[in-house]
């Protein structure tokens, strides 16, 4: 029985992917999350899933940043990226990190039968009119995704808040740890980052931003 993971935070765009998916598969087991954090428990709860569904869009991920940590977590999990960013370069770049397919959100219900198909037979997964130019990453880029894959998953979750532009206090709130703890966290995350300061980590984030995307003050 097939199990898929979607992840997106539009309800409504959850079921119209869970519609096009039990249209080839009826039986198939789903599994939704509305945010990076919940994905990342969800895929601790469903270690044998297939697939994962995953907008780049959600609490908790800026850019490709959420692919890229996934896709380092979890290298055995196909990931297809829905967006409704439909730009070439886009397409190229989410494919260099990882992804095994790229369905925009203007896709039909047909269209994402046939991508999710197509992954699951062990192909990557372009729409013909949408195929990027196979381009590499731009060095700074790629050493950003590779440094930030690197990270454990809290370690990730306090690099997105720090992304939204979050003080260290707000940010002990809200994962209900002590502000020295985060600290903690800080310290490791710019010394695998190779960074020596707060701006230089989210300066780094910012390699993984989407074309436009703001991330924190400057970055978010």
């Amino acid at each position: 029985m097939r199990e898929v993971l979607i992840a997106d935070d539009h309800p409504l765009f959850r079921d119209a992917l869970k519609r096009a998916v039990q249209t080839e598969w009826p039986n198939a087991l789903l599994h939704e999350a509305d945010s990076v954090p919940a994905l990342q428990a969800l895929i601790d709860v469903h270690p044998d899933a297939e697939l994962l569904l995953l907008d780049l869009h959600m609490p908790g991920a800026s850019g490709f940043s959420a692919l890229v940590h996934v896709r380092s977590q979890h290298p055995g999990l196909p990931i297809v990226v829905v967006s409704a960013h439909e730009e070439s370069a886009v397409i190229t770049r989410a494919v260099a990190h990882g992804a095994s397919g790229y369905i925009p959100k203007s896709a039909s219900i047909g269209t994402i039968v046939d991508a999710v198909r197509g992954v699951l037979a062990g192909e990557v997964w372009l729409p013909e009119s949408l195929v990027g130019s196979g381009a590499a990453l731009a060095p700074a880029e790629a050493d950003a995704a590779a440094r930030i894959a690197e990270l454990t998953p809290q370690q990730f979750r306090v690099l997105a808040m720090i992304a939204e532009g979050l003080l260290n206090k707000q940010i002990a709130y809200d994962l209900g740890v002590s502000e020295a703890t985060v600290k903690a966290h800080m310290t490791a995350i710019m010394r695998k980052l190779g960074v020596g300061n707060r701006t230089q980590v989210a300066l780094l984030a910012s390699q993984l931003a989407l074309d436009g995307e703001v991330i924190g003050d400057s970055i978010g």
